[in-house]
């Protein structure tokens, strides 16, 4: 069965309970539950602090732009560390409490894609990372050996199946060349779009599984995506995006889409609103509705961070039920 053609959340959670979230994820999510990331506990529990947690051999501390790669451990790596076993521990705790281990329900990790960690994070000098061909070398196969290896741990520890997502927001950016430099006489090129998909597909190789990529960017490297490896992609669909889920699907692939708000807008949504929507954008690209449950998979847009813990709780929930509203095409 396609892991990516469910419903799942993007990765971020409201709040600091990591069991709280853990035992909402599990209990909402009937098929791709995922391990949460809680940004709100401060440095060390964000998106880059998570992928600090992860790298081999490769040790990162905080700038007031946000984390640089250091000579050596220390107190941001230790607490990105501590945030990531508790993590762990509490989806393994609230996975056994749910008589899962051992099932065939996947787990979704999350971590930072390649091209993003190496834009956001600081050489020792203050430039980016992703301006020294050898830092990213570097700071790939430390990532692709860390993830395959987190991956590997949370299925032996929860005895089921486990997939890989890679966060790319910054991917568009350094493709076109967008990312600010130091200063105005310190331009970042552009990273050339083969190098960047040779990037991702060595963090895919590693990890063994299937792997999507999730881009909450308004404009989509489709090209670059459809050259990958990757068996899906995680978006926040708009008009712009038709033409590339229709080739990427036509690939056999699989588009996961953010169609669930992720705060509350005050109107009310139901998923039999959010299903007919999502079957109407497949009907425009011409697919037949049976690729509804084979190769779509529903998500809140972009992450849940900014959520109230109510909202995140309701998006999960709306998300399942329009998953399975499109599971049965006739009824939608």
């Amino acid at each position: 069965m396609n892991a990516f053609a469910a419903a799942t959340a993007v990765g971020s959670w409201p709040g600091t309970s990591a069991r709280d979230a853990a035992e909402i994820v599990i209990g909402e999510l009937h098929r791709l539950p995922h391990l949460v990331e809680l940004p709100a506990r401060g440095v060390g529990a964000d998106m880059i602090g998570r992928a600090g947690a992860l790298l081999v051999d490769i040790a990162i501390d905080t700038t007031p732009r946000g984390y640089r790669i250091a000579a050596r451990p220390g107190s941001v790596s230790r607490r990105a560390r501590s945030f990531l076993d508790e993590d762990v521990d509490t989806l393994e705790e609230a996975w056994e409490t749910a008589g899962l281990r051992g099932s065939d329900r996947t787990v979704k990790v999350q971590a930072t894609g390649p091209v993003t960690l190496a834009a956001q994070l600081e050489l020792p000098n203050g430039h980016r990372a992703i301006t020294d061909a050898g830092a990213l070398r570097d700071l790939t196969s430390s990532l692709a050996e860390g993830v395959a290896a987190h991956r590997a741990e949370i299925a032996r520890r929860l005895q089921c199946p486990v997939v890989v997502q890679f966060d790319e927001p910054s991917l568009p950016a350094a493709l076109a060349g967008r990312l600010l430099g130091v200063t105005a006489f310190t331009p970042v090129h552009p990273v050339d779009e083969a190098a960047a998909v040779e990037l991702l597909d060595e963090c895919v190789t590693a990890a063994g599984v299937e792997v999507a990529v999730h881009c909450c960017a308004s404009d989509v490297p489709w090209k670059a995506l459809q050259r990958s490896k990757v068996h899906a992609v995680m978006i926040d669909p708009s008009e712009d995006d038709l033409d590339g889920i229709g080739e990427f699907v036509d690939s056999g692939r699989t588009v996961m889409l953010g169609v669930v708000p992720p705060t509350a807008s005050g109107k009310p949504l139901s998923a039999g609103q959010l299903a007919e929507s999502t079957a109407a954008l497949t009907d425009r690209l011409g697919f037949p509705r049976r690729l509804l449950a084979e190769r779509v998979g529903i998500t809140p847009a972009c992450g849940l961070a900014e959520a109230t813990p109510e909202w995140a709780r309701t998006a999960v929930e709306l998300a399942q039920k329009t998953a399975d509203a499109l599971a049965d095409p006739e009824a939608v």
